[in-house]
């Protein structure tokens, strides 16, 4: 018999995943996973913002990640840098002023090791309410959305020509990552959220002739993982957060063993890019 406190975290568990694979199809087709890591980063203020002010902390996460985004579209749009620096600019900025407030706020006691690596096994029945509304929320906007964003992935220009509004899309998309490292965070905390956007869109590739296959299948890649890394926590004793990206990790291995049926790699000739799946951008 499994205890209330495993229950939670299974459910919250699933309900990232189910969010997190198919948004990081996205991320892994526009080969953003240092945006990601930018967002995570920038949840550390985020925290340290919603102690501060006693305000809930997945909303402090959103709002900050949120800025983060509208940031970096600003950049883009003035700094002379590329796309890169400004992401570690902003990333390692909004990570270390997250630290430096924190540190001056002496009389608040905290997990900080929970939040960057994760706490999952303490969230409570409101936290999986939220991962699940939030979720569904999240998940119906990708649904509306992802005819113009997936255009916009493939080719803007042509998006645009076909009446489409690509930058639209882009900011909602960003919008959507924002919330879903808001909702994550107490899984497996700033540090290790990219992670569950990336592996299970990466294990999902290789198995589908389609974007929308592979954002399904992502899904279920993510939900196994956390399946396999609670229990392998409960096993041996081991970090729950971790364990699932490990867990993840471990199926995107097996995911590159000679499969009857399938072919043994996505890999071209030259060996230096991926090949597309049918109407996958990459």
């Amino acid at each position: 018999m499994l205890d209330d406190f495993f229950i939670r975290a299974l459910l919250a568990g699933i309900g990232v995943a189910l969010v997190a694979g198919p948004l990081g199809c996205f991320v892994v087709w526009r080969r953003l996973a240092y945006f990601g890591d930018t967002l995570s980063h920038a949840a550390l203020l985020g925290v340290a913002l919603a102690f501060l002010f006693e305000v809930n902390i997945t909303l402090a996460v959103f709002a900050v990640s949120a800025c983060v985004s509208i940031a970096l579209l600003l950049l883009q749009r003035r700094a002379s840098l590329s796309a890169d620096a400004l992401l570690g600019l902003l990333a390692h900025s909004a990570l270390a002023l997250g630290l430096v407030v924190l540190a001056f706020m002496t009389w608040i006691r905290m997990d900080l090791m929970g939040f960057l690596f994760g706490d999952i096994l303490a969230v409570s029945k409101l936290d999986v309410a939220i991962i699940w509304a939030g979720g569904v929320i999240v998940l119906a906007i990708l649904a509306a959305i992802w005819r113009p964003l997936f255009a916009a992935t493939v080719s803007p220009e042509l998006a645009q020509a076909e009446g489409m509004n690509p930058e639209r899309a882009n900011i909602i998309f960003m919008l959507l990552m924002a919330a879903v490292i808001a909702i994550s965070m107490k899984i497996v905390g700033v540090l290790l959220i990219t992670a569950m956007l990336i592996i299970p869109a990466a294990t999902a590739r290789r198995f589908v002739s389609g974007p929308e296959q592979m954002a399904v299948l992502a899904a279920l890649a993510g939900a196994i993982s956390v399946f396999g890394g609670l229990f392998g926590s409960l096993e041996w004793d081991t970090p729950a957060g971790p364990s699932i990206v490990v867990a993840a990790l471990f199926l995107f291995v097996l995911s590159l063993l000679p499969v009857p049926g399938f072919p043994a790699s996505r890999r071209s000739a030259a060996g230096d890019k991926v090949q597309p799946l049918k109407g996958d951008p990459s």
